[in-house]
Order: C-alpha cells, then structure tokens, then sequence
C-alpha cells in the first residue's frame, strides 16, 4: 500500500463507545478519549502533568468554594462523536444535578495541561473545544513554562488566543473568580525545593 492511501475510517458514536466499555471491550483501567469520532489513547501522566493538574484544580476549588464544580479529568460530551477528558473543567453547579456526563453547556472553562501532547492538544482537541461552543480554554505548556487562552469560539476555532509567560496572571472572563496566579502553579524537579 502506498503511503498516501487514505483509508476509509469507521467513525465511532458516543454511545457506540459507552456500549463497549460495558461488554468489556476496554481494560478497567484504560486511558482512552473520542475525539471525532477517533478513539485515541491517552499519555501515560508524567510527575509535572500531574503537579501541574494538582496546583490547578487545588486553586480552583478554593477559589470557587463551591460556585462551579471543578471536574478533574472526567469526561464532557462534545456532540454524538467526542467525548474528550480534560484535565480540569470548571462546570455550573447545576452540572452535578443529574446523571448525565456534562455536556458543552455545563462548562465554563476547560483547562488541558500538555507537557508531551502539546500538538494533538493544540491542534485536535481545542479545534474540537471550538466547534462545540466551549468559551474559554487554557492549554497549559508544561514544558514552555506558558499558558494559551482561547476565547470567542466559532466553527472556525476560536477568534482570540492570548500567550501568557508564568510569570502572569490570568483571570477567566466567564468566571472572575477564577484567577490564577501562574507563577504559584509551575512544579519543581522531584527532590528540589523552593528556597
């Protein structure tokens, strides 16, 4: 086969998916997300990910004290066809009602911390957050030391990017009591301190 062949893809459903979780078709402890209709396997965590999603979602819940539910890595449903799981959302509180996975309507903010899936988080998931009305994403560049907010969503992506160095401070324009202070959040090297 040539290397150009593009072969003829079986698209999955949300429901598709959920259904085969049921009959075991995936390990219990497997690390999977849909995204249009692709299942994609997700990266193992790293030490800074994780200090990262943990500073976060930490600052979040305090600032928020119980305003907004603060999802960590937990499942959204985007659509019949993506059901991504970001590392923190921030969801109205009425999203804990029911029982039902939240949808594109009970998020506020999503936040993705990338330290090796910079590109596919970049360029797959927050198109994928655009099209579906999501207001406002961070994507948290681990390695960079950087965070880009997207705002202002539309078919086409979104029409605001702002970079910002971890030195700055970022507040959610959704919800202002979401403000961070980036330079609190970054880890530091397993076996070092502050001072």
């Amino acid at each position: 086969m040539g290397a150009d062949l593009l072969l003829p893809r079986r698209l999955l459903t949300v429901d598709e998916c959920h259904r085969m979780a049921e009959v075991g078709v995936f390990e219990p402890d497997e690390r999977i997300e849909l995204l249009d209709g692709d299942l994609v396997t997700m990266s193992p965590n790293g030490w800074k990910h994780a200090q990262l999603v943990n500073e976060l979602s930490t600052s979040l819940i305090l600032a928020l004290n119980r305003a907004a539910i603060v999802a960590v890595q937990n499942p959204v449903v985007l659509g019949s066809r993506s059901e991504p799981q970001p590392d923190v959302a921030v969801l109205r509180p009425e999203a804990n009602r029911t029982r039902a996975t939240p949808t594109a309507a009970d998020v506020i903010l999503l936040i993705e911390v990338a330290d090796t899936t910079i590109a596919r988080d970049r360029d797959v998931k927050v198109p994928i957050y655009a099209r579906h009305g999501i207001p406002e994403v961070w994507l948290v560049d681990a390695e960079r030391e950087e965070v880009r907010v997207y705002r202002d969503p539309d078919a086409d992506g979104y029409r605001s990017m702002q970079t910002f160095d971890r030195n700055a401070t970022i507040v959610s324009l959704r919800e202002p009591r979401v403000t961070v202070d980036l330079s609190s959040i970054w880890p530091h090297p397993p076996g070092t301190s502050d001072g």
